[in-house]
């Protein structure tokens, strides 16, 4: 049987982890691990990670990129799923996003958009529609498939293993799911699932300057992945790919 480890990066968010591991404690179907990566935390997450009787990996670099990395090396299970510090999943999210691994394949990582919690109305329509709704619709022109949404994905540990050596670990402002969405080599793809769905803090998107934090780090993100690779060159190596695997009668995924 296929086993799931649950990733989760968390830097000084024990009252968010608490929450997230009590959702995971309840699924209907059991993660064969829960792995949180504490990031240099100064607050009560190796006591909360102890209560909860889970896995923790001390990071020393501080920055989610490190954080979840780390994690993805670290983690034991076939498939691996990602979650935030403050996502709080339904009962049925791991049972259904192994169901959409399992259905895609192992080139193939699966993703779902958040439902944000903590703000007015109004904040959590903004967030929904126009961050996630825009993220989507914005990155899926750029890469030719889905991005994948950090607080909620999942993939196969052989897709992370071709892909560990190219993601970017040592910059704190680099996101990263937004790096590993760019990574992905020809043939791989993004199941974008919207009944997926994640609990997610709208901390970010109560002040401008939260907002201009996740800007600044979206920027240095791309500086770095397109001085690696410039995205016209990414996009015509993924259609080459594409051609020649329709000929052979394979597909894509993309």
């Amino acid at each position: 049987m296929s086993t799931i480890s649950v990733v989760i990066p968390a830097h000084n968010d024990a009252v968010m982890l608490a929450a997230c591991l009590r959702a995971l404690s309840v699924q209907t179907r059991v993660p064969d691990e829960v792995l949180v990566v504490d990031n240099a935390s100064t607050d009560e997450t190796a006591s909360v990670c102890r209560a909860a009787g889970v896995r923790r990996v001390y990071e020393p670099e501080v920055g989610v990129a490190a954080a979840t990395f780390r994690g993805l090396d670290e983690a034991g299970g076939n498939w691996l799923a990602r979650l935030d510090a403050d996502s709080v999943p339904p009962p049925d999210w791991l049972e259904r996003l192994e169901t959409d691994l399992e259905s895609c394949g192992e080139d193939t990582a699966v993703t779902g958009p958040g439902e944000f919690y903590g703000s007015g109305p109004v904040i959590k329509w903004l967030a929904e529609t126009l961050y996630i709704g825009g993220y989507r619709w914005s990155m899926t022109l750029l890469m030719g498939h889905p991005p994948l949404f950090g607080s909620n994905f999942g993939l196969h540990r052989s897709m992370w293993k071709r892909l560990s050596g190219r993601v970017h670990r040592g910059d704190p402002r680099v996101h990263d799911d937004l790096d590993l969405s760019y990574q992905l080599r020809p043939g791989m793809g993004v199941c974008w699932d919207p009944g997926l769905r994640v609990g997610v803090s709208a901390r970010p998107f109560n002040t401008w300057r939260g907002l201009g934090r996740r800007v600044a780090m979206a920027y240095t993100t791309f500086r770095i992945d397109f001085a690696q690779e410039p995205p016209c060159r990414r996009r015509r190596e993924r259609k080459r790919s594409f051609r020649q695997r329709n000929r052979t009668g394979a597909g894509d995924h993309a």
